[in-house]
C-alpha cells in the first residue's frame, strides 16, 4: 500500500482558545488542513483534550505463565453495560522529570505492589485521536506474580485499584470474548499472545 504521508506542517491552527486549565488541559481550535485530494479544508472547530504521554505496563510471571492485572472504578465508563469497574493493564501518566521506564517501574509498584525484573517494549497505541492528545507507550515487565495480590494504589489520589493474577490463557480468552474492554489490557495482551514463547526464550524460562 502506497500512501501520501501528511504532517504536521499539513495543518494551521487558525485560532486556539483555552477553555479549561486544571490537571487535563481543554482548548477550543479552528484549524483547516491539507487534503488528499488537493487543497484545504474550510475552517474546522475542534474540541481538544489534552493529556499527557502515558505508561501502559502488563506484568508478567515466565516462570508461571500467569499475568497481573488490576481492576478498578473508571468514571468514563459509568454508561458502560459492564458496569464502571474495568480490568486494565497497569498505566499511568508519565512525569516531567521521568523517562518512560522509571514510569513504568513507578506504576507498577504504585498500583500492583510489584518489583519489575526487566521491561520490555510491547509497542505504542492513541486512545481517542478524535479529540484526545494523549498517547501511550507500552512495556511488558517480567514480575513474580506469587507476590501479587492485595488492594493498591494512592490514597491522596484516591485509588483503589485491586489486583487480579490469572493464567495468561485465561486473560487471552477474557479478551476474545469481550470480557475485558480496556484498550490498555488488550493491546498489550495481544501482544504478549503473539510474543509469549520468543518472550520466555528471551527470559530463559
Amino acid at each position: 500500500m502506497t500512501r501520501r504521508r501528511f504532517s504536521r506542517d499539513d495543518v494551521e491552527i487558525v485560532q486556539s482558545r483555552r477553555l479549561f486549565d486544571g490537571f487535563f488541559a481543554f482548548d477550543r481550535l479552528h484549524l483547516r488542513h491539507r487534503r488528499f485530494g488537493g487543497g484545504w479544508t474550510r475552517p474546522l472547530e475542534r474540541l481538544l483534550l489534552r493529556i499527557p504521554k502515558a505508561v501502559v505496563v502488563l506484568p508478567y510471571d515466565p516462570m508461571t505463565d500467569r499475568v497481573v492485572l488490576i481492576e478498578q472504578f473508571r468514571s468514563g465508563a459509568l454508561d458502560h453495560p459492564g458496569g464502571p469497574w474495568l480490568v486494565e493493564a497497569v498505566a499511568g501518566l508519565k512525569d516531567r522529570d521521568e523517562d518512560d521506564e522509571t514510569t513504568a517501574r513507578r506504576e507498577v509498584m504504585e498500583e500492583a505492589g510489584l518489583h519489575v525484573e526487566a521491561l520490555v517494549p510491547c509497542g505504542a497505541y492513541v486512545p481517542s485521536p478524535g479529540a484526545v492528545t494523549e498517547r501511550a507507550v507500552c512495556f511488558c515487565a517480567r514480575v513474580d506474580a506469587a507476590r501479587a495480590g492485595g488492594v493498591h494504589g494512592l490514597e491522596g489520589e484516591g485509588e483503589d485499584i485491586r489486583s487480579l493474577v490469572m493464567p495468561a490463557d485465561e486473560a487471552f480468552t477474557l479478551v476474545e470474548s469481550g470480557e475485558i474492554v480496556a484498550v490498555n489490557a488488550i493491546v498489550t495482551l495481544r501482544w504478549l499472545e503473539r510474543h509469549r514463547e520468543e518472550l520466555r526464550e528471551r527470559w530463559r524460562v
